[in-house]
């Protein structure tokens, strides 16, 4: 039989990068005990009052079909939330409602995209959107991201991989799995650099309210001389720990929203009305659960920083936001995956190996914040004793 070449574009993109996470469920299903630190889930429980929300609308009939924008009180809460963030009025008209940050970014790629295009992305990256950008017939073209910059991603590196086939870039600010936030100079200079060669900048920031400490995370949007090629994607599932309900939007141009209205509706035609319902009041109150949630992440970075920072030649890179901490075993180890495997066997805590984000982070382990922090400590401890035993 055949099929679509997009099927082969995206063989092994799949559910093959969280073969760590897989390997750990199996344990746990077989009794074994494992400390999980695969996954970036929020840590805690969506709040009760936007459940409410959710069941109190759909009680009240709110189940009905939606429009392929979004509901009316939701694209005003955006608008209000965008309109604060930049400091400058963003209507309307500026958004699409859809089914999580994933969902969003596809959409954009699939209205910008097609085959021979490249998007130029950073090196680590978030481990899906090597599939995101195959998925449209677009090549990735991946720049490495260095730790002597924070692992943030320079302007000068994006401009010598531009060719005549570049079509966009894209950003992830603050970014998975390193935890690094753009400055407003990067951004100014990544969008000069796309604004020279025409090209759309296109933003992941779903981590915007996880910031740790005094670290001040700046929207791709906030200078409006770039905001005509800017594009950004965003939800609740980080910032108001609701991963399951697959509410997210992206904010651009109202020219790229009509364009892509029509891609929108075919793939979707609207998102629940309960569910934006309850998106709306969560946009409408302060970020209390991010910023709680990002007060016990930054304390769990800190006692792993502690805990492993030294340890028989590791080191652990703190992150300035976002659920993740890094942990470099390129003393002891340059398999990531074979590392982690005998990590998970040996002690049963699971870490997801850093060649699931690209080639930039082989050496590294990404260590997920949302165990509680008796565990982090515990995880901490079989860790440091499987370091000082490692053979390689």
């Amino acid at each position: 039989m055949q099929y679509a070449p997009v099927t082969s574009r995206l063989a092994g993109l799949g559910s093959d990068k969280w073969i760590l996470s897989a390997a750990a469920n199996r344990r746990r299903q077989t009794g074994q005990e494992v400390i999980n630190l695969t996954i970036g889930e929020p840590d805690v429980a969506t709040s009760d009052s936007l459940i409410r929300t959710a069941t109190q609308a759909m009680a009240a009939g709110r189940t009905g079909y939606s429009n392929g924008r979004g509901e009316p009180q939701l694209l005003q809460a955006l608008a209000a939330k965008y309109s604060t963030l930049t400091g400058r009025t963003i209507g309307t008209d500026r958004f699409l409602c859809l089914p999580g940050t994933q969902t969003s970014l596809y959409l954009t790629f699939m209205a910008l995209c097609e085959p021979g295009f490249e998007v130029i992305v950073g090196d680590p990256m978030y481990a899906t959107y090597e599939g995101l950008i195959r998925a449209s017939g677009a090549a990735p073209v991946p720049v490495t991201l260095l730790p002597q910059h924070g692992f943030r991603l320079q302007a000068a590196d994006i401009e010598a991989k531009i060719t005549p086939a570049t079509r966009a870039i894209l950003l992830n600010t603050p970014h998975n799995p390193t935890g690094a936030i753009l400055r407003p100079a990067d951004l100014d200079a990544i969008c000069a650099v796309a604004e020279a060669h025409d090209l759309w900048v296109i933003s992941d920031e779903v981590y915007g309210d996880l910031t740790h400490g005094s670290a001040v995370f700046t929207s791709a949007l906030a200078n409006p001389a770039h905001e005509a090629r800017v594009i950004t994607a965003a939800s609740i599932s980080k910032s108001h720990a609701a991963p399951g309900f697959r509410s997210g939007w992206l904010c651009a141009s109202a020219a790229f929203c009509t364009h892509a209205l029509p891609l929108s509706e075919t793939m979707l035609f609207g998102s629940q009305p309960f569910i934006a319902d309850m998106t709306a009041a969560a946009l409408s109150s302060p970020p209390d659960v991010a910023h709680a949630m990002a007060a016990r992440m930054t304390q769990r970075a800190a006692l792993i920083h502690d805990a492993l920072d030294g340890v028989a030649g590791l080191h652990v890179h703190r992150p300035e936001a976002g659920m993740f901490a890094l942990l470099d075993i390129r003393a002891l180890c340059t398999d990531s995956q074979r590392f982690a495997l005998a990590l998970l066997e040996a002690t049963g805590v699971a870490v997801m190996p850093g060649a699931s984000f690209g080639a930039g982070l082989e050496g590294w382990l990404r260590l997920a914040l949302n165990a509680s922090d008796a565990d982090t400590v515990k995880a901490c401890d079989r860790i440091t004793d499987f370091a000082k035993a490692w053979q390689g």
